[in-house]
């Protein structure tokens, strides 16, 4: 096991996984920006390192900086959370010369996973079904269209690289595919670094379902369940459950097991999530893999008991897995809530200030991953989010009335946050009986909104 790791990340996930580390007995150091020296993590951490100013191309995106803080602190493994460097197999790779270990796949594994639309054949040739699309990366706009053609619209463009809703679009027509290629071009370059794009066929009232999987070096891999993230804004997950409404006992049985299947066969490594289409006809389609721990792990480690960063931290250490798919038990309902600084009534436009009051609901089942506290003042040079409310209960029903409760709970004063939303979502039919899709905000609208602009 590791002596000490340097956490790479910053809010919610640095936090974290510090608390892990200190469930496993093992040396923590986080790494932050002069922008986030006053955050949770930093005052919790056993030592903390300043890594650069508040831009992240000059701190969390930067290898040598990163690199130069692990090294001089005396850690021998580096855990970089969630975006930023976590899929970066070029990092992973000097993070490996260095003489440390990367924690999540290593650098091979991650060349191999690199491209989407590489890993859509790889896993295919492993049998997982997927959804047509373009043959590898778009060479211009002409290939994209006569690639739309072939395929028929609607489709959606994706970035070959990153995730979370950037770089993506649907278009209708060859015109409005014309005009969305170089904004998303723009889009990936500047998240990813990397302006490669791919085509896939766009299917209608989808449901987005995703698979949990954790395999060691040695092939042996289980999955920890599924997880339903159709409640989405521009391809943006605001509300994850487990399990799924949307499939039967025995859909889900197979949709787990060709995914864990797929991914032992086709040589992956570490915690992993497999991204699933399912259509009208509870049919499912793959479409990509997370190399990384994702935002919603909460959900499964609700449901299973599992820590899935501790798993992360165990198998980049050399460890077996130690068990079989018999003694994963999933157990429950689960709901996540992404909590962002956004004002919702304008567009969701992302939000910054100070923390007047924060107060974290509580009771059976109730989990608050935050590194939110009273006076913590909001920068505006990152992702929105405040924190995950999570909720277990028994069955769906309990759990939605349960976090009816702890929203209800929720304090975060000083700056507008997308809570009353998240009430108005547990208020609509589709979501309450769970025939909800991916459109399912697109239809809501604006009287979801409730008290936007309400100060919660």
């Amino acid at each position: 096991m590791f002596e000490r790791i340097l956490i790479a990340n910053r809010g919610e996930i640095a936090l974290r996984i510090l608390r892990t580390c200190r469930r496993m007995g093992v040396g923590a150091v986080v790494a932050y920006s002069e922008a986030d020296r006053d955050t949770r993590a930093v005052q919790l951490a056993d030592e903390a390192i300043c890594i650069g100013p508040a831009e992240a191309r000059r701190s969390y995106l930067s290898a040598p900086a990163i690199l130069s803080a692990a090294i001089v602190t005396a850690c021998d493994a580096i855990h970089p959370g969630y975006g930023f460097l976590s899929e970066d197999d070029a990092f992973a790779e000097m993070t490996r010369a260095h003489g440390l270990t990367f924690i999540g796949p290593p650098p091979e594994v991650l060349e191999r996973f690199a491209s989407k639309a590489g890993t859509r054949q790889l896993l295919a040739a492993h049998g997982l079904p997927t959804i047509p699309g373009s043959e590898g990366m778009l060479v211009d706009d002409d290939h994209a269209l006569e690639e739309a053609e072939r395929i028929g619209y609607p489709v959606l463009i994706k970035p070959s690289a990153g995730g979370g809703g950037r770089g993506m679009r649907m278009v209708r027509t060859p015109r409005e595919l014309q005009q969305a290629l170089t904004i998303c071009r723009s889009e990936a370059q500047a998240a990813f670094g990397d302006d490669s794009l791919y085509l896939e066929k766009w299917l209608e009232e989808n449901r987005h379902v995703e698979v949990q999987v954790i395999v060691d070096r040695y092939g042996n891999g289980v999955h920890v369940g599924e997880r339903d993230c159709s409640v989405q804004r521009r391809h943006q997950k605001v509300v994850e459950e487990s399990p799924t409404p949307a499939l039967s006992e025995a859909m889900r049985r197979r949709l787990c097991e060709s995914a864990v299947a797929a991914v032992v066969g086709a040589g992956y490594e570490n915690i992993g999530t497999l991204e699933f289409l399912v259509d009208r006809d509870g049919e499912f389609y793959f479409i990509e893999i997370n190399c990384r721990i994702q935002v919603e792990h909460p959900i499964s480690e609700m449901r299973s008991g599992l820590d899935l960063v501790a798993e992360q931290i165990r198998i980049a250490a050399g460890e077996p897995l130690g068990y079989s798919q018999d003694a994963v038990r999933l157990d429950g309902h689960a709901i996540e809530f992404r909590i962002n600084a956004e004002d919702v009534a304008h567009d969701f436009r992302p939000q910054a200030g100070t923390v007047g009051a924060y107060l974290a609901p509580g009771g059976p089942g109730v989990r608050m991953d935050s590194h939110l506290y009273a006076g913590y003042e909001v920068p505006p040079y990152y992702d929105s989010l405040l924190g995950k409310l999570v909720i277990w209960a028994p069955d769906r029903q309990s759990a939605i009335a349960r976090s009816r409760i702890a929203l209800g709970e929720l304090v975060i004063e000083g700056l507008i946050t997308n809570i009353p939303f998240h009430r108005a979502i547990l208020d609509d039919q589709a979501f309450i009986d769970g025939s909800f899709t991916t459109n399912l905000l697109d239809r809501i609208g604006s009287a979801a909104f409730v008290a936007g602009g309400r100060r919660s």
